[in-house]
């Protein structure tokens, strides 16, 4: 058996979009069952979005700390970012976040993993990108505003985000699935074995 996701969609007998967002909405999809019974489901309609763990030539992560309203707390994320553009390429989308939110540039770019963090509930995609050989980013400073004025920024050391994944103590879904899948990486075949940082994502399709 192999162990792959695959496409499917079911027959959709009637839809609506209760509630429209500035940058998300809410769907209501009357789904036809393998029993042939319909049954509504509510998700979020997401444009997808982009994460970065940029990697330092120190083994450190470059993480920063915001605060997210939902779930009341302070969270040490890594930098990321929507999908603005319809069909816009990840990777521009990527080192677009990284400099905005760290002034940081990286010369080197992989995929690092692609995930539905939220399948049940948002049709949202989530590309996560290796970034390394790291520098500052020419140019000023991105101005910030709302809940990015009052961020942080910091360098960690990959163990110790592992360690605090592990512990229950960061609960980021990218900065976790991103950390342990570079740890598991860089344990089994190593970065060579990643894909290219263009490689094709079907659940956003781009343009290069």
């Amino acid at each position: 058996m192999i162990i792959k996701d695959a496409p499917e969609e079911w027959r959709v007998t009637a839809t609506s979009t209760p509630f429209r967002g500035n940058k998300t909405s809410v769907r209501t999809d009357h789904v036809v069952m393998p029993d042939g019974t319909v049954h509504s489901r509510d998700y979020q309609v997401h444009p997808g979005s982009v994460a970065i763990v940029a990697l330092d030539d120190e083994d450190r992560v470059v993480v920063l700390r915001q605060y997210r309203h939902p779930v009341r707390q302070k969270l040490w994320e890594i930098p990321a970012g929507l999908l603005d553009v319809p069909g816009e390429n990840p990777l521009h989308a990527a080192q677009r976040e990284l400099y905005e939110e760290a002034h940081v540039k990286a010369e080197d770019w992989r995929v690092l993993v692609d995930v539905y963090p939220s399948p049940g509930g948002s049709d949202e995609a989530v590309r996560i990108f290796l970034a390394r050989d790291l520098s500052e980013a020419d140019g000023e400073r991105f101005a910030v505003s709302e809940e990015e004025a009052d961020m942080e920024l910091a360098r960690v050391k990959l163990a110790e985000l592992t360690r605090g994944v592990l512990a229950g103590e960061l609960h980021n879904t990218c900065l976790a699935v991103g950390v342990l899948a570079l740890t598991a990486v860089l344990a089994g075949d190593g970065l060579e074995t990643l894909r290219p940082a263009d490689a094709p994502w079907p659940a956003r399709p781009f343009e290069s």
